[in-house]
């Protein structure tokens, strides 16, 4: 009976050390593959608005997700159009432009370049914009509401003013002016059309013959 308490203490005792020694091995393990982890690296983006992430650049229709604005994701690799990320453990590609890098890597002269053309498109695009804004507040002072959203559209009509005409079309290729006694009579000629104005109001148009 002695024997058998002996053998049983002894045989505790040894799975019991056995068992530290694992632990110990396991705890240094973990410990070597985080201190690995904290070496590497990673670049990190924020996306400034909702963007889809793709299975494959080259297909737009292999959506896997929609990521929100604001979400982080990690960035692998990036080209003029695509950056190929990992958000949440899945990976895929998203459009450059949605998304800013929070760390800013070493880039070469040519993406440099890219980037900047990038943004001289966004700011082509607009202008246009910005013009049209302004003449319709040019009008809108001018005219009133109504009357500046109906120049804005092209529209012309009889009685309306020569000026009125000229914020309405533009400026004509040709005026033809004749005076006789108190009537001023001029032919405004355009691409296709000509307009008749009699003492600065238009009285009537029509189109040009070839």
């Amino acid at each position: 009976m002695k024997k058998l308490i002996l053998i049983t203490t002894t045989l505790l005792l040894f799975l019991t050390a056995g068992a530290q020694v694992l632990r110990q091995e396991m705890l240094q393990d973990l410990e070597k593959n985080q201190s690995k982890q904290s070496d590497i690296q990673y670049i990190t983006a924020t996306l400034t608005s909702a963007t889809r992430l793709f299975a494959e650049k080259n297909d737009l229709t292999a959506v896997i997700m929609v990521l929100p604005s604001g979400a982080s994701v990690q960035v692998i690799d990036v080209d003029s159009v695509y950056m190929h990320v990992v958000f949440e453990d899945t990976e895929g590609y998203i459009f450059g432009r949605h998304a800013t890098l929070d760390e800013t890597p070493a880039v070469s002269s040519q993406q440099v370049q890219q980037e900047e053309q990038l943004q001289e498109e966004i700011q082509r695009e607009a202008q246009p914009q910005q013009q049209e804004v302004s003449r319709f507040t040019y009008l809108e002072n001018k005219y009133g509401t109504n009357m500046a959203a109906r120049l804005m559209a092209g529209k012309i009509w009889k009685g309306m003013t020569a000026e009125m005409v000229s914020d309405s079309w533009g400026t004509p290729l040709k005026i033809n002016r004749s005076i006789t006694g108190n009537f001023v009579k001029e032919e405004w000629i355009y691409r296709n059309t000509w307009l008749y104005i009699e003492n600065n109001n238009l009285r009537d148009w029509g189109p040009i013959r070839r």
